[in-house]
């Protein structure tokens, strides 16, 4: 909408012509999404359900009676400011209805005694997940860029959808695995974010960047840059009130959508194994321990005995690490690897 009015009307008032220009935009969508969340959220958290305790968490006592489910008041805040700044093509629209709908199915899971079946969430975020991963493409070929080759290449809708399904579901369950301790999960997912918008709007989306890079340049970068910097502003305004010791959760209303998120973004920058370099610890936190299930549970496969999963209760329960000490140095590692990686991954071409 903001750039539909600048490319109308700028010409009659010149400072409409701001609303065009990916890098407010940018500043908008994050300090919309922050401000507004800030302050809706001690309004409305008391509407919300109640934790109930996890079995076998530890120090989930610590979360009985906190509102959770933030996320049904955060996603709905980080929808309206897309429809303001992104165009309203099809693939936004569609991962923007993806990412409401995740919302809602998390939400009812939220409330739900028990929740659902790890088999009814599982086949609606593989639902969601394929169309994600088609308007990504567009259900056209797709030009990505991998590790050890120079040029890009051009993968068919019918391998890069099944396979960018695969990813974005991964990161919708392991995000959501993640959401265990005090500011972790909305820390990492923000790092997350920030370094996808950067290369989204800096590397793939910049032209000149690109070329010097030897990436391909994606015309709709900078677009899906705004997806990363409107959801990083909703983290942000969450984590002032998720801080140790926390006085409210996402809830799988608020970790799946944001999972959702990451994975999609990923697929936007056109190379899949960037999800090992901005979200690595928290596939290692929670996706090695979607792995250590599914092998033991379909295949009879036993690894990783020793290590209790999440990777965050394993340090808290066999480390005595404090909730605090697992955020600063889950963040740590992040933060310093990420830079490294993407540097590595990069010139490795």
């Amino acid at each position: 909408m903001l750039q539909a009015i600048a490319e109308h009307y700028g010409h009659l008032f010149g400072p409409l012509r701001l609303l065009g220009s990916y890098l407010f935009l940018a500043g908008f969508a994050s300090g919309a999404s922050l401000i507004v969340t800030w302050f809706l959220l001690p309004a409305l958290w008391g509407r919300l359900p109640r934790d109930q305790g996890r079995a076998f968490a530890v120090g989930a006592e610590a979360s009985i009676g906190k509102p959770m489910g933030a996320g049904i008041i955060f996603v709905p805040v980080f929808a309206v400011v897309m429809l303001l700044t992104v165009p309203a093509t099809w693939p936004h629209l569609t991962l923007i209805g993806c990412v409401l709908a995740s919302m809602a199915v998390g939400f009812l899971d939220d409330r739900k005694r028990g929740g659902f079946s790890e088999y009814t969430l599982g086949a609606f975020d593989l639902v969601i997940s394929v169309l994600v991963a088609g308007a990504i493409c567009r259900w056209m070929p797709f030009d990505v860029w991998l590790p050890f080759l120079k040029s890009p290449l051009t993968v068919e809708p019918a391998i890069f959808v099944p396979l960018g399904a695969a990813l974005v579901w991964f990161t919708i369950n392991s995000t959501n695995a993640t959401d265990g301790v005090d500011g972790l999960s909305g820390s990492l997912s923000t790092l997350a974010l920030v370094f996808l918008g950067l290369i989204l709007y800096g590397i793939v989306g910049h032209q000149a960047i690109s070329r010097y890079l030897l990436v391909p340049h994606y015309a709709s970068g900078a677009d899906w840059s705004l997806f990363a910097f409107a959801m990083t502003g909703c983290l942000a305004a969450y984590l002032w009130y998720n801080a140790s010791p926390s006085v409210v959760l996402m809830g799988d209303a608020g970790s799946r959508p944001v999972g959702l998120v990451i994975g999609a973004l990923v697929l936007a920058s056109g190379n899949p194994f960037l999800v090992f370099v901005v979200a690595f610890v928290v596939l290692l936190n929670g996706g090695t321990g979607l792995l250590k299930v599914a092998l033991l549970r379909f295949f009879r496969i036993g690894i990783f005995r020793n290590v209790r999963y999440p990777l965050h209760d394993h340090v808290r329960h066999r480390l005595g690490w404090s909730n605090t000490q697992v955020m600063v140095r889950f963040m740590l590692l992040q933060a310093v690897a990420t830079p490294l990686l993407l540097v590595l991954l990069l010139k490795l071409r």
